[in-house]
């Protein structure tokens, strides 16, 4: 058993859960900047926030539910093909698997040993890992996992500008919104970076730059058709 722990087990649900988070509050923040900022009162606003986060929460789960599964289904057709070419020519298949083992750095010689060892234990494992890159994450992928994570995590974040907008006072509703959802992003940007174990610095200037940048691509948008109601 390794001494070490792996952050990389994590990577699937923590990459659907990051992606929700982030989606949620730069999607929901900028559509609340840009309804604010084209002249809609706060009924208008809160409305709009909250059609934002049903709608973007639902098309999150169909989403993922729908991308795993076509990664899934791609990994079967694969694997589907990979054990008819194992029982059809299996020599071609073990010196197949022993000539990517040697261009690994393994000299011929072993390459072909442990290449046999490898068939002899589990012919078609051996080849999804070596030949086809699946090394036992991907194919531990779940559908319903990465949906329902993606959408409650996008619920979650696309409730925190929707929350700024509530209590914002009259007037100041951009500017709280936009400082709400600043400060969330630096929270999801220091908390995703330290379940994955990465560096926080480069984690959460990216979150931030990129939803800025969102916020004020649609605040202009809203500034330049706005109408006021």
């Amino acid at each position: 058993m390794p001494k070490e722990g792996h952050f990389i087990n994590r990577s699937n649900w923590l990459r659907a859960s990051v992606l929700g988070a982030n989606d949620g509050i730069v999607s929901t923040a900028s559509l609340l900047v840009g309804v604010a900022a084209a002249g809609m009162d706060r009924s208008g606003v809160l409305l709009a926030g909250l059609a934002g986060l049903t709608a973007g929460a639902l098309s999150m789960a169909a989403g993922e539910y729908v991308s795993v599964s076509t990664q899934q289904d791609i990994e079967k057709a694969d694997l589907d093909r990979e054990r008819t070419a194992l029982l059809d020519d299996p020599d071609y298949e073990l010196s197949e698997l022993a000539e990517g083992l040697e261009a690994r750095g393994v000299s011929s010689v072993l390459a072909l040993e442990v290449a046999q060892q490898l068939t002899d234990h589990d012919a078609l494992d051996a080849h999804a890992r070596e030949e086809l890159g699946m090394n036992g994450l991907t194919g531990n992928a779940n559908a319903l996992q990465a949906a329902w994570a993606s959408s409650v995590s996008f619920a979650l974040g696309a409730g925190m500008p929707l929350v700024g907008a509530a209590l914002a006072p009259e007037g100041y509703t951009i500017s709280t919104v936009a400082s709400v959802t600043l400060l969330a992003l630096v929270i999801l940007g220091g908390t995703g970076a330290w379940m994955g174990g990465a560096p926080l610095r480069p984690s959460i200037l990216r979150v931030l730059f990129w939803g800025s940048a969102a916020m004020l691509g649609t605040a202009a948008v809203g500034r330049l058709f706005g109408v006021h109601i």
